[in-house]
């Protein structure tokens, strides 16, 4: 039952989003027009429910010589890629705006478990365990605010099982809160890096899990 009354809130809240920060948009389209050649959005295969397939979208951060379908942690020096603007959309998320015409369609929800890219066999693999697949991909979700790039793939997993296993209204709305106060700090991003470092509240999760 809740899902349906998610998907409608998904729906009023990305028809809002669109309309409200239209202007964001238009600025953001022209600084990244003014700085370098290509497209303003970037496409990429990503996983959604029941491991179907979509195009994720994305304002583009990176130059257009970048190799495709590569994590950006499994890039040589990723930093010689990333456009200044796409390095301050990187930091303050803004890149991923257009993913509020994913979740109008339906391909996403506001939260959820971030969609694994397609060749990422490792997380889908791991995710099969929890049930993370059968579940909408979100803009952001549980593992998002506890870590973020910072997480192991097996930590990120067991944070969006839990997400999964305790799925609600009220567990989307401390993730969304929480979504705010993470951007706002900037909490776990790294470029170049994923896994590297887990705090000590999630390293003794890890070791007292039974996974």
């Amino acid at each position: 039952m809740y899902m349906k009354v998610k998907r409608v809130m998904d729906i009023v809240l990305s028809s809002l989003g669109i309309v409200i920060l239209s202007p964001v948009f238009i600025v953001l389209i022209i600084a990244i027009k003014a700085e370098s050649k290509g497209p303003v959005l970037f496409k990429q295969k990503r996983v959604g429910i029941h491991k179907k397939h979509f195009d994720i979208l994305k304002f583009r951060t990176m130059r257009i010589d970048t190799p495709k379908d590569t994590p950006t942690h499994l890039l040589e020096n990723p930093e010689q890629y990333i456009t200044k603007v796409g390095k301050f959309m990187r930091k303050t998320s803004l890149d991923e705006l257009p993913q509020i015409f994913n979740i109008f369609a339906g391909q996403m929800a506001v939260i959820g478990p971030r969609p694994a890219l397609w060749n990422q066999y490792d997380l889908i693999e791991e995710r099969d365990k929890y049930g993370v697949n059968d579940v909408p991909p979100g803009l952001t979700g549980w593992a998002q605010i506890n870590g973020r790039d910072e997480l192991p793939i097996e930590v990120k997993s067991r944070l969006d099982g839990e997400y999964v296993k305790k799925l609600s209204f009220g567990m989307d709305v401390k993730c969304f809160f929480g979504t705010i106060v993470s951007v706002v700090k900037s909490d776990g991003v790294i470029e170049g890096g994923t896994g590297t470092g887990v705090n000590k509240e999630l390293a003794s999760t890890k070791e007292n899990s039974s996974k």
